[in-house]
């Protein structure tokens, strides 16, 4: 059935013969400055696709009469400022850690590079200024799991914790309420105890019945005062920092189940010198030892 064309009783436009519910359709042009944008947009399209790569094609792509193209741009300007850098990342590569700290120059230079590398591969997990968040270590206290001077903090980042890599860093705590290790009570007093630590127990009798559970359990790792073992990655429990939380029933979580928090190793995705810059620029956010 044809499409009844008509005009519209108010307006005098011209209908396009589509009718909903009563309602009628307009055919109402497109503005005139608008089409004129239409087509030079058009033209533009079409300009540019001669002028820039831009046409896939069965080889390839079109090359574009500039000869330009962005990737080729991008490699030449990151070999220029590899070059304009040579002299500074070969110091560094040869110098130690230690030496670079004590050479002003180069130590900033180290650290500029060292907070780029940060803010690219770091700052995801650990935060803008690396002040971390639940989980993932706060890097400006002085509070750190396997230790925060210069080689420490440069072995992390080599091999990671709990990575792949054969050097990974790893400390496994033991799951003591999902293996039934201690039943959910003694978990609770245990807790209690370790809240005792840094004097923040609100139960005495809990915390007297969890210090033989604790002496048990966990002074090998955790020491008798809770002082940690970086050594072994076991956190301090006397202070107030607290990698998941250290409130009663986060602590009860982490006896209970265990964490396992990974981090990647670097090696082979970070080069050396890029390495030895996060490791400076890290260790000068505050904590480093």
């Amino acid at each position: 059935m044809p499409t009844k064309i008509e005009k519209d009783d108010v307006t005098g436009q011209q209908t396009t013969g589509h009718e909903w519910d009563g309602v009628k359709e307009l055919n109402t042009p497109m503005p005139t400055w608008w089409i004129y944008t239409f087509y030079a947009t058009i033209v533009w399209a079409i300009g540019y696709a001669v002028v820039y790569p831009s046409v896939p094609w069965f080889t390839g792509h079109t090359k574009g009469t500039s000869g330009y193209v962005a990737r080729e741009d991008v490699t030449r300007q990151i070999a220029e400022a590899r070059g304009a850098q040579a002299q500074w990342r070969d110091q560094i590569a040869k110098a130690s850690l230690e030496d670079i700290a004590k050479n002003p120059d180069l130590m900033a230079f180290a650290v500029a590079g060292g907070k780029a590398a940060f803010a690219d591969n770091c700052a995801p997990c650990h935060g803008s200024g690396g002040a971390g968040a639940k989980g993932y270590p706060n890097l400006n206290d002085d509070d750190w799991i396997w230790g925060g001077k210069l080689a420490d903090i440069m072995t992390t980042l080599r091999h990671g914790i709990r990575d792949q890599d054969t050097k990974t860093r790893v400390s496994e705590m033991p799951r003591f309420g999902a293996d039934g290790m201690l039943p959910r009570a003694q978990i609770d007093d245990v807790a209690e105890y370790v809240l005792s630590l840094g004097n923040r127990s609100t139960n005495a009798a809990a915390a007297e019945r969890g210090k033989p559970l604790y002496t048990d359990n966990c002074v090998a790792c955790h020491g008798d005062k809770g002082q940690g073992n970086a050594e072994l990655g076991a956190p301090k429990l006397n202070d107030q920092i607290w990698l998941y939380g250290g409130d009663k029933t986060s602590i009860v979580h982490s006896i209970y189940f265990a964490r396992a928090g990974v981090m990647p190793a670097w090696t082979g995705r970070l080069d050396e010198v890029t390495l030895k810059q996060l490791t400076l620029y890290v260790h000068s956010l505050g904590g480093g030892k």
